[in-house]
């Protein structure tokens, strides 16, 4: 799961909105932005760029987290990389743009702590903990479903996404389903798949509610203080757990300090400011593309360089949750077309 990002709407990657970042990562099935003139414009390389970017470094955070977890402790490892990635991220907002940037009211300081909880202490930092017993395709996989968690959340808000959007719920479900039934997904432990479904519901609760309370009006800066508060939240987390019993950080693998640095540099700053760009300068539905990229990107990765077994249960049932937010993704397409024609 990536990052806390820019997201006018809600988080992301993150950033991430996610993936390290989502406030976060406007996710498929929640209130968008309108489109501006960039939707009504050639697509330009720059844009293809910017989304490679967040397709390929997003989908590879999974692999990642997996490499961090082989010799660091899950919860203090995440907090010490979004406590990095927040500072280093509210440095260059001061540095670019004046210390007045970092400025916020504390209703909006609350929420966007409270927002930077919930994905990422609940969000992310669950799914580094499953990381530990579950392989980082499967996790991946997994995580998709968030969209439709989403479109539940918006009905029960009182909003109707309609019949597209329930579809693609019940097909990301029905996945669920097939990633989840005991055996099916071979040797892997059905409390760390729990605790992936955990995290995605704690993931869509955050994201669902950045665009319903008051956040910093500057998407960087409300993201950077998502990352700390969510870092610090992962920090308290791992201390309640003892993670800091017998830490040996000479004991951390060479492997892992790398996987480490490319998740702060690539995953919550690289690839967060790409997907912070492209919301202002690419049509939504193109950008929101990402969430079934992803999840094949992580599959692919984890099967090349890990060796993790591709069965056909996570393959079918990978397939299934990516074709309902594929659905999702798709409706949420038409009132920024018809918007467009009008």
């Amino acid at each position: 799961m990536t990052t806390p990002a820019a997201d006018p709407a809600a988080p992301v990657p993150d950033v991430p909105t996610p993936p390290a970042g989502r406030s976060p990562a406007p996710l498929p099935g929640t209130p968008a932005p309108a489109p501006g003139p960039a939707t009504r414009r050639r697509i330009s390389g720059a844009v293809w760029f910017a989304l490679a970017i967040v397709y390929v470094v997003w989908g590879s955070t999974y692999l990642g987290i997996r490499v961090v977890v082989e010799t660091m402790p899950p919860f203090l490892s995440a907090g010490a990389r979004f406590v990095v990635a927040g500072v280093v991220l509210a440095a260059l907002l001061a540095w670019r743009h004046g210390p007045a940037v970092l400025k916020v009211t504390r209703p909006q300081l609350a929420s966007a702590a409270l927002v930077g909880l919930l994905l990422l202490l609940g969000g992310n930092g669950l799914v580094v903990l499953a990381e530990t017993s579950v392989p980082s395709g499967l996790a991946a996989l997994l995580v998709a479903v968030v969209p439709a968690w989403v479109v539940l959340l918006r009905t029960a808000a009182g909003e109707r996404p309609g019949l597209g959007a329930y579809t693609g719920v019940l097909l990301g479900l029905a996945g669920l389903a097939v990633l989840t039934l005991p055996g099916l997904s071979g040797d892997v432990r059905i409390g760390g798949v729990l605790t992936v479904i955990a995290a995605t519901v704690m993931w869509s609760a955050g994201s669902f509610s950045s665009s319903r309370i008051p956040m910093p009006k500057n998407p960087f800066t409300a993201s950077a203080y998502e990352m700390v508060a969510g870092g610090l939240g992962c920090l308290a987390l791992g201390l309640v757990r003892g993670e800091q019993r017998g830490l040996d950080p000479g004991a951390f693998s060479a492997r892992s300090w790398t996987a480490f640095a490319y998740l702060v540099l690539f995953g919550s700053l690289i690839a967060f400011t790409a997907y912070a760009w492209l919301l202002q300068s690419a049509p939504l539905s193109l950008v929101a593309t990402y969430a079934y990229v992803n999840p094949v990107v992580a599959v692919a990765l984890g099967a090349l360089l890990l060796d993790e077994a591709l069965t056909w249960p996570i393959a079918l049932g990978g397939a299934v949750v990516v074709a309902g937010v594929c659905l999702i993704v798709s409706t949420e397409r038409r009132p920024e077309r018809t918007e467009r024609r009008n």
